[in-house]
This record gives structure tokens, sequence and C-alpha cells, in this order.
């Protein structure tokens, strides 16, 4: 069985960030960029979980007092609404369901332990817009934490713990014993005005924290851990939903830190509803996969992502582009700068041929649309590729700009790129010929989030370095 997280590993890994400069400017400032709501707003109503019988001796199953509980509180939500406290103690439970105008609230010495009995975590429905479960035909076991149609929702505590108790899950899916698609750890569909901060998660069974077709997210000041080699666990995953802000994170898990998605093939084609107006500031992330991903499933459209002030190492990818043809809608309109990256095999990949497809009845023929694609101010130590950029015949990626980007690379041939065309400005090594047209003057206003001010600047850079050929 592989190692879960327990608290000590989390302590362990918080002094080591204190011992980072680079982790401490990233997390912690003042300023925010996130328009959420307060974690500390006064709601009128408040009851404790062991009012409702709740044990914390991490053995005792506290579903039902979970479930009382909010049962209970529902009666307050067109009075103000209400607070469910989790006082210290391990607190263990099957899936439930939040409601509207409800903030939990975690001490920080309060976790809540996931049940390893998967009769504890219900079957629900599918995502329309991916016509089966992520992982297999059928529904898909319903997240531990769980919100449908809901408005004004705080999850977040003085670094309280949530733990998914994910590894027999990982081992299920390792054996291939399960029959539903694993769930995720927290799960919010159709829903507005949600705040989850000041928390640690911890070995989510599957995707860690995956808001659906939801509008006006923010995610504040969380960690998210899980072992390196554990199977898919995403830190943060959008996914058709507007106005999500990631802000001061920091993430290790097994798979993507952050993945932005918008539904899978002729589902999310028909669906259509995209991802658009994310943004990420001050984020620090571990993975064996990429640090942002936009797709693979991306068929709803992915647009206006602004990622800023982003520290990745020890990763397979920086930042990754997957899609497929049979994907069809976008992907336009992305902004990354500031971005630090060490120990990284490529530090930016787009992937056309990523393949995976729900069922046999996807359109080849529906190609996605990758354009206006803005990186710069990057730099990287210790990278073995900088960049494998793969567009598809006949379909090529237009638009990419690359400006002000600096690599120290091991590799004898950094760049590899196929069927795109774009432009680049002070690219170290020196950058694939598709990209050699030069950003300025004459194409800036062709490349996404790069406005005249940015030009003079530019240019006033190039009187003081070499420029490159």
């Amino acid at each position: 069985m592989k190692r879960s997280f327990a608290l000590v590993d989390v302590l362990l890994v918080l002094a080591l960030l204190c011992d980072r400069p680079w982790a401490a400017s990233a997390r912690g400032s003042s300023h925010s960029h996130c328009k959420g709501g307060d974690s500390g707003e006064i709601r009128p109503h408040s009851v404790t979980i062991t009012e409702f019988g709740a044990v914390g001796d991490g053995v005792t199953l506290n579903t039902k007092a979970f479930q009382n509980a909010i049962f209970y509180l529902n009666s307050f939500a067109d009075k103000g609404g209400a607070k469910l406290f989790v006082p210290a103690g391990r607190w263990l439970t099957g899936s439930f369901r939040l409601i509207s105008h409800l903030t939990l609230w975690l001490d920080k010495d309060a976790v809540i332990l996931g049940s390893q009995n998967s009769d504890d975590w219900p079957i629900i429905d599918p995502l329309p817009s991916y016509g089966r479960g992520r992982e297999l035909p059928g529904g898909r076991h319903q997240s531990l934490i769980y919100g449908h149609n809901l408005t004004d929702v705080i999850i977040a505590g003085d670094n309280g713990t949530i733990d998914g108790q994910g590894s027999i899950w990982w081992n299920w899916f390792h054996n291939k014993t399960l029959n539903y698609t694993r769930p995720h750890l927290v799960e919010f569909i159709h829903s507005n005005a949600v705040l989850i901060s000041d928390l640690t998660f911890l070995n989510s069974p599957f995707w860690t924290i995956h808001p659906a077709y939801c509008s006006q997210v923010t995610v504040q000041n969380v960690t998210i851990l899980a072992p390196l080699e554990s199977p898919n666990t995403d830190g943060i995953d959008p996914d058709s939903s507007e106005n999500v802000c990631i802000e001061d994170c920091y993430i290790s898990t097994g798979d993507d830190v952050i993945a932005i998605k918008s539904g899978w093939d002729e589902y999310g084609i028909s669906y259509a509803r995209p991802s658009t107006k994310i943004i990420i500031h001050r984020l620090i992330g571990e993975t064996r996969s990429a640090g942002i991903a936009i797709g693979s499933e991306m068929s709803g459209g992915i647009s206006e992502v602004h990622a800023e002030n982003i520290q990745f190492f020890n990763c397979t990818t920086g930042i990754r582009i997957k899609t497929s043809p049979g994907r069809g809608g976008y992907v336009r309109n992305i902004f990354v700068s500031n971005m630090t990256l060490t120990d990284v095999n490529v530090a930016i990949r787009f992937t056309s041929h990523y393949g995976e497809h729900p069922d046999q009845f996807f359109d080849p023929s529906a190609l996605p649309v990758i354009e206006r694609i803005t990186i710069k101010d990057v730099v990287g130590e210790n990278i073995k590729f900088a960049g494998l950029l793969e567009g598809l015949e006949g379909d090529n990626f237009v638009n990419i700009c690359l400006s002000n980007i600096t690599f120290k690379v091991t590799s004898k041939s950094p760049w590899n790129c196929s069927y795109i065309q774009g432009y680049s400005d002070l690219v170290s090594p020196e950058i694939c010929k598709p990209l050699k047209k030069r950003i300025y003057p004459e194409h800036h206003s062709d490349c996404y989030h790069l406005s005249n001010h940015l030009w003079s600047s530019n240019n006033q850079r190039k009187e003081t370095q070499q420029p490159i050929a």
C-alpha cells in the first residue's frame, strides 16, 4: 500500500516552506486579486458537530451527525445563514452534502477523515459534459464534501485538515477493481459564491477540489498534498466554470497541480459551457505531471486565463495544453507571466494527440482551435527541454507569443515545434523557427495581453541585452 500523508508530514512540509525564501514570498501576501467572500463572515446561527452526536475518535462513523446538523441548519438559510463548527478531533465520515448560506469551519486541530468503505460514498450521475464517469462508464462516487445548486458557501478554518484517506482508492484503481469513477474530495456543481480557504487537503481519492458549472469561486491559502505517485490526484480543477480565483496555495500531488477543463469530446461540445475568467496568483507546486494544465477535456472552450507569480519545481511539465482531434472547442487568450521553474523536464508543452475519448461516437474531424497564448517573464533552472510544441496538421496553433524567457537546459535540442505559428522576443536558448518572428514592433497586437507600454519596456530591455537571432 502506498504511503499517505499524515499530519506530521504536513508540519514537515510547512516547516520546509518557511525555510524557503521563494515560498514565503509566494504565500501570505496582503494584496489579493480575488473578489470572493470573507471566510470570517459572521453567520447569525452556529452549532458544533458534537451537538448532533459526533465523536472525534477517528473510528466512529459520523456521517449521520454531519447530515443531521446540516438538515437542522437549513432552517436558517433564509435568516442570514449558519455555521457548522468542527472542533479538535478526528472526525470520520462518509460523503455529505452542504446547503446554501453555510460556513463549514474547522478548528486548527480538527481533521475530517474520509471513510475507507466505498459504500459510504454514494453513486451519482455522470456530468453531462462528460457523458460518463471520467474513468469508467456509468456513474461516479459522490465527493466527500459535495454541493449542488448552492449559493454563498464557505469551507474554511484555522488550517484544519480534510483527509480523504485515498490510499485504498488508489489501490483499487491500480488493481482495476473499481466499478465506478473515484470520488473527489470536494466538488461543487451549478453553484456560485463559493469560498474555500485556510485549510489543508490530504490524500484525495481522485481530483481534490472540483468546481463544475460554477461561478464566483475562490480558493485561497490552501495546502493540498498527496504522494507524488498517487494516481490522478489533481489539486484544483475548474471545469466549465467562470470567475474562478486561485491564490496563495501550495500544492504537491500525483497529477496536475491546476487543471482547467470544460467537457469531453461530443458531450462537452453539446453542453457548450466554457471555462473562462480564471485567475491564478502566487502558486507553488510540485508534481509528476503538469504545473498548470489546460485540458485535455476542453471541448466547451477555455479562455481568459491569467496566471502570474508561479513557482513549480520537480515537475514533468511547467505549462501544458492538452487536446486531440475529436475535442473541438478552443483554448484562447491565455496569459502566463512571472514564472520560475526548477528541475522540470519540459518547461512548455502543447500536446495535440492526447487521445482518451469517452466512447466511439466522437467526431475525429472536430478539431480544436488554439490561439493567442502568451507566456512571458519566465526563468528556469535544470530544464531538460525548453519546449515541445506540437500542433495539428491542417489546424495550426496560432499567435503563440513567448517573451523574455531564459532557460538553462540540459538537452542539445531544447525546442521541438510543429504546426504552430507565432512570435518571440528575448528567448534563450534560441527559439524554434516557427516562432522566430519578433513580437515587437509589428506583431504585439497579435499577442494576447501585450500592450503598448510593454512594447516600450521591452525595447528598453533590448538596449541592455543582446538580441537572440
